[in-house]
């Protein structure tokens, strides 16, 4: 098998990391210890592509969630360049409020009724994906110290099994919230920030319904999108 090339210097977040808190309580204090992957692991088990719907793409309950109604839309690629069909890409975000459809947010913030906050896509032929969504609202962290995350869309992104999951983070331009995110921050990179933030793209939005983010998720080499690895996530 060919060895994984080594990620560039300073582009990818550090299990442990001063800038985020959680991660000293929460980040492995021992080495990563690497299991032999084989083919069984690289080729099994599978998900099958026919079981997910183009309906699951939608997080607006059909364009009826608060907010401001928004396209998130890319294409996925290796380190060559070279788009990748059929790969699973899953999307969750808080809602315009900022509180996630989720028990564990027991934030004192409206929930909406309308908002799914989470979807899956399959990439095209062209190893494109599209989601219909909102702008996601900002939320404190708790025990912080007044920290709040910035609006941010989290991706999953699975190759052609379960075993070749990655997760990253999309970020909006220009909100000032950025800039002292503890998590953003942690990629000490700045070049390798830069692709972690969407770009606004009116061909990919919806005239005078939606607006349009593009955002290329890159897998490998040294243009490779920023990615979480083992630590936690906020």
């Amino acid at each position: 098998m060919v060895e994984y090339a080594p990620y560039p210097d300073a582009t990818q977040p550090a299990v442990n990391s001063e800038r985020y808190f959680r991660t000293s309580q929460l980040a492995p204090s021992q080495p990563f210890v690497e299991a032999p992957v084989t083919l069984s692991e690289i080729t099994g088990p599978l998900f099958p592509r026919e079981g997910v719907s183009p309906d699951e793409a939608d997080l607006t309950g059909g364009g009826k969630a608060l907010g401001q109604l928004m396209i998130l839309a890319g294409q996925v690629r290796d380190e060559d360049a070279r788009p990748l069909p059929g790969v699973l890409v899953e999307a969750w975000q808080a809602n315009a409020s900022g509180k996630y459809r989720h028990p564990v947010d027991g934030r004192d913030a409206p929930l909406d009724p309308n908002f799914v906050g989470g979807g899956r896509a399959v990439t095209d032929s062209e190893g494109r994906y599209r989601f219909l969504t909102i702008k996601p609202g900002a939320y404190p962290v708790p025990n912080s110290g007044n920290w709040w995350r910035p609006p941010h869309i989290h991706l999953s992104i699975y190759g052609y099994a379960f075993m070749s999951r990655m997760i990253t983070q999309m970020y909006f331009p220009g909100d000032p919230l950025n800039e002292i995110d503890s998590i953003f921050m942690s990629v000490p990179d700045a070049g390798a920030r830069s692709r972690l933030v969407a770009v606004p793209d009116t061909s990919v939005g919806l005239h005078e319904h939606a607006l349009g983010y593009g955002f290329d998720i890159v897998l490998r080499g040294r243009d490779q999108t920023p990615m979480e690895d083992g630590g936690p996530a906020a």
